[in-house]
């Protein structure tokens, strides 16, 4: 497959996006086909790095943001006849409610996921308070002339350091995990709007 071969079936593969949106990812490709070429690559080689065009229209619609997806995946592609919309106004009791309930559901878990790390982020920060306050504390004692209980506070204020310093990996690898597990359920809505039968 040739160039123009390749950059008219991803035009094909991407046909219900912006023309903008479409022009933009023909001239991203056009560009790193011509740069493989000018490294010397054969024009058939520099195509066939990108792999088949399926797989390349597919990464492209999975790298878009969400709401230009679903406006260009939901689209009708003609004019609803008056049954049709009928119908879906009749439905509308039935599908708008759980529609709204998977949304909410899906942001309430979204929210509960953040909610965990902060309040895992807030204890780390009040273990680290701990241990500021034991080790002034107790050197405050110390001058004060209470040996014992300066120990003690210091004591206390070293454990709580140390279970701050163990817990701010814990937060630092909760947030990353919950940005990891929320790109990765982005991808999966998205990947619902993909129609098989166009790409992939």
């Amino acid at each position: 497959m040739n160039k123009q071969e390749f950059l008219l079936a991803l035009r094909g593969a991407l046909a219900d996006l912006s023309e903008t949106d479409l022009q933009a990812s023909l001239d991203y490709y056009a560009e790193i086909i011509d740069d493989r070429m000018e490294e010397g690559t054969p024009e058939t080689e520099a195509v066939a790095s990108l792999g088949p065009v399926m797989d390349v229209a597919r990464q492209i619609l999975l790298d878009m943001p969400l709401t230009k997806l679903v406006k260009a995946r939901v689209k009708p592609k003609r004019r609803l006849r008056a049954w049709e919309i009928v119908l879906i106004a009749a439905g509308s009791p039935v599908w708008l409610p759980i529609l709204l309930a998977l949304a909410v559901v899906g942001l309430a878990l979204y929210i509960v996921l953040w909610s965990l790390v902060i309040s895992i982020c807030a204890v780390d920060v009040s273990l680290a308070a701990c241990f500021a306050a034991g080790i002034g504390g107790g050197a405050v004692l110390f001058i004060v002339g209470n040996p014992l209980a300066a120990l003690s506070l210091i004591s206390v204020g070293l454990v709580s350091g140390g279970l701050a310093i163990f817990l701010f990996f814990g937060c630092s690898a909760a947030a990353r995990g919950t940005v990891l597990l929320a790109g990765l359920l982005l991808r999966g809505v998205k990947k619902c709007f993909l129609r098989k039968e166009n790409v992939g």
